[in-house]
């Protein structure tokens, strides 16, 4: 069952990019902007909150592609557009509001998030007409 399969892969994949991101920020992050200790820290703390949002991106990349590739093209863009639109820019308005700074580097997992439950819902309510 190649949609099962799929769904397993992206789940393993996004715990395991979500780890190596946590673990390897101080790497990356003294990569790009060691030569400052402040944007170091400030850029090791910020990813790992980022990184966050692995868990869920794969997921939601999936299931805008299953759609397309079952020609269904209005689900899909309803999945993508709710994705880096509208969740982003509810993320990116309120979330600074209510967490600072980390709002800010907090909002595109909010918005995964949020992205990650109209594509499970789609999922669910076309399960039956699809026989996946």
């Amino acid at each position: 069952n190649m949609f099962h399969k799929s769904i397993s892969i992206m789940i393993s994949l996004g715990i395991i990019l979500t780890i190596s991101a946590i673990v390897l920020a101080p790497v990356l992050g003294h990569i790009f902007v060691g030569y400052d200790q402040v944007l170091f820290n400030l850029t090791t703390y910020a990813f790992k909150l980022f990184s966050f949002s692995f868990l869920f991106t794969g997921l939601n990349i999936f299931s805008s592609s299953f759609f397309t590739a079952l020609n269904n093209g209005v689900i899909s863009a309803i999945i993508s557009f709710t994705r880096t639109l509208v969740f982003q820019m509810i993320a990116i308005l309120v979330l600074p509001l209510l967490l600072q700074t980390d709002g800010i580097w907090l909002s595109n997992v909010f918005a995964e998030a949020g992205a990650l439950i109209v594509s499970l819902t789609f999922i669910l309510i076309e399960r039956k007409g699809y026989n996946y």
